[in-house]
């Protein structure tokens, strides 16, 4: 929002929110029965032309982000967070108002129902208005925004994102975009009066914009030094991403639309723009210090990536209704990671102190790690990401999800002997899960009911209570018989096998029952130790999160949500390798032997003193 919002502001149809996209469902049906009824195939052209302009931005967005967290080429190094990615979820309302337009135009005005496929003149007309009348117009109606009058009231909202993505370049409000659309609509209104327009020239004059647009905004420089040294006069012809970057770091400088000559002109180009544009294209992949490698869960976790939906990974993954629209996408794209994805790339990139911390996804799904016949290529990806990262100098590979799991490599064991020079220390986390999940049991608790499958962490937790006089009720014979395994005859007192449910705290893990929760009295607390929260069916019950802890302010570039944990909230799995990490370990965590739990009340300690806090329980929230 402006710092002094002004008249028309907000989009008309700012209400609707995520259904804004049923304004264009009258359009769809109309092109679909024009086309059926009296072959009138440029209504569904349109419609075409505005799919293609959200899937051209949504690669943009991808590349974007993909490339950004790399480092490579990156222009400017600093951080994203969530109020900028809540300000610019509007990016696809100027899609929506343009197609709205053209196609109000396509019906109402006269002439327009038999526009030429292709024109040759209108194309070269198209551009000539373009790079004369709109560029000129564009820049003195840009130079008159950043006046204090208009600045405050309007461009000021654009100018909130100091670090640009690909879409902050159509983030505006309304206002703004209706001078915007006036100015650059002009060639085609001319062309058109002119008996010039065609089909080819409306697609083309759009695409361009977008490219131009996001390309201006993707914060990484892309532009090969060659091409100018070819072409000189190019310079002023086309800008550059780093070029229009330094219009959102200094303000009164690099004004221009897309053609600098304008800058060069009035003497308004920015005297760092060749400098930084040389230094941009040199900057080298960056070598974190910590790594966290997780995967994809359900088929829904797609939208969640934060190189995909920015608006959805923002937000703790959720089941909202208008998702299964996308279904068919999700499915597309599932296959394409599953098909010619073989190996781990990075999703995001942090800042913790002096710490660079990335996050690679290891493109499988939840059900991929149930296969026996998979579970070999996971472990050779896993490990394959391993060396290289270890290649590279990082410190620590934290292992998130079914990446760790006891059947598929033993916690992270199997790396380690394998390779039992590695240099990067290998976290499982399960330290820092234990910690979490102890102190998120109420105070004066004197007894808690156990169900669920038996993990290092749940062995870590049950020991735990036992040792402090805790009461561990297990409802089945074979878990109090594999929880005894390691227990001495003092702490076996505390381990019980029970057939009642009375217990208001319930530890939970993978493994447990619909008909088991439906057992729990009114008011039970659910604390689950596994890497998957239960499913909540009762809602006379307190269901906690999956063990999680809250991260400093001082981590940067959070802007995406884990999972289904809320903002600004890391998996203590996570945690702990960042933790190993910040205070430089030496050794490994991960293995089956409980031995390797080093210590949990260090890494707790440790975690609380960097500024990491615990989750409040449910029933304190409300």
């Amino acid at each position: 929002m402006a710092s002094r919002p002004g008249f028309l502001t907000d989009w008309p149809w700012t209400p609707l929110g995520s259904f804004k996209y049923l304004l264009l469902a009258p359009l769809v049906f109309d092109s679909i029965y024009s086309y059926a009824t009296i072959r009138d195939h440029e209504k569904l052209l349109i419609v075409a032309v505005t799919v293609w302009r959200i899937v051209h931005s949504q690669i943009w967005i991808s590349l974007s982000r993909y490339q950004t967290a790399k480092g490579t080429k990156r222009i400017l190094n600093k951080s994203i967070e969530f109020d900028q990615v809540d300000r610019e979820r509007t990016w696809d309302d100027q899609i929506i108002f343009n197609t709205l337009i053209v196609y109000l135009t396509k019906v109402y005005v006269s002439g327009t129902s038999t526009i030429p496929f292709w024109r040759t003149d209108g194309v070269i007309l198209v551009a000539l208005l373009h790079a004369g009348p709109v560029e000129f117009i564009y820049y003195w109606f840009h130079r008159a925004l950043h006046h204090h009058f208009l600045y405050s009231r309007y461009h000021s909202h654009h100018h909130s994102s100091i670090v640009t993505e690909p879409i902050t370049s159509v983030v505006h409000p309304f206002a703004e975009h209706i001078g915007y659309t006036l100015i650059l609509g002009l060639p085609l209104i001319t062309t058109f009066m002119c008996g010039t327009v065609s089909v080819v020239s409306i697609a083309l004059y759009l695409t361009y914009i977008d490219f131009m647009n996001n390309m201006g905004h993707c914060n990484f420089e892309l532009i090969p030094k060659f091409l100018f040294s070819l072409l000189p006069p190019l310079k002023f012809l086309c800008y550059t991403p780093s070029f229009h970057s330094l219009h959102h770091t200094q303000f009164r400088t690099n004004y221009s639309l897309f053609m600098p000559m304008y800058d060069y002109i009035y003497g308004t180009t920015d005297e760092c723009s060749d400098s930084l544009y040389e230094t941009s294209l040199e900057k080298e992949e960056e070598k974190p210090d910590a790594i966290h490698l997780t995967h994809l869960t359900s088929l829904d976790s797609i939208y969640h990536l934060r190189l995909g939906f920015a608006s959805l990974s923002s937000h703790p993954l959720s089941s909202r209704c208008y998702l299964f629209l996308m279904k068919p996408f999700a499915l597309i794209l599932s296959f394409i990671l599953r098909s010619f994805s073989f190996q781990t790339f990075v999703v995001e990139r942090n800042r913790f102190r002096d710490l660079t911390l990335h996050s690679h996804l290891l493109p499988k799904f939840s059900s991929h790690y149930m296969s026996h016949q998979q579970k070999e290529c996971i472990n050779k990806m896993i490990e394959a990401a391993i060396l290289e990262a270890d290649k590279k100098g990082v410190k620590v590979m934290s292992l998130g999800l079914l990446n760790q799991g006891e059947e598929l490599n033993g916690y992270g064991e199997m790396y380690v002997r394998r390779h039992p020079k590695l240099k990067i220390r290998i976290v499982d986390g399960g330290s820092l899960a234990a910690e979490v999940v102890l102190h998120s049991i109420p105070v004066g608790t004197k007894e808690v009911l156990f169900r669920g499958q038996i993990t290092k962490v749940a062995r870590a937790i049950v020991f735990s209570l036992c040792q402090n006089a805790i009461k561990v009720m297990v409802l089945r014979k074979e878990e109090h018989s594999m929880l005894a395994e390691f227990l001495d005859d003092k702490c076996k007192e505390n381990l019980v096998l029970t057939t009642n449910y009375y217990p208001m705290i319930w530890l939970v893990g993978d493994g447990l029952s619909t008909k088991e929760q439906k057992m729990a009295k009114d008011g039970t607390l659910f604390l689950p130790f596994s890497q998957f929260p239960p499913k909540t069916l009762r809602k006379d019950c307190f269901y906690h999160t999956t063990p999680a802890m809250i991260i400093p302010h001082s981590a940067q570039n959070i802007d995406s949500c884990e999972n289904w944990l809320g903002r600004r909230v890391m998996s203590a799995w996570r945690v702990g390798g960042i933790v190993h990490a910040l205070e430089g370990w030496k050794e490994h965590e991960c293995g089956l032997d409980d031995n390797s739990i080093i210590n949990p009340p260090r890494v707790w300690e440790a975690a609380l003193r960097n500024g990491f806090q615990p989750l409040l329980l449910p029933s304190l929230e409300t």
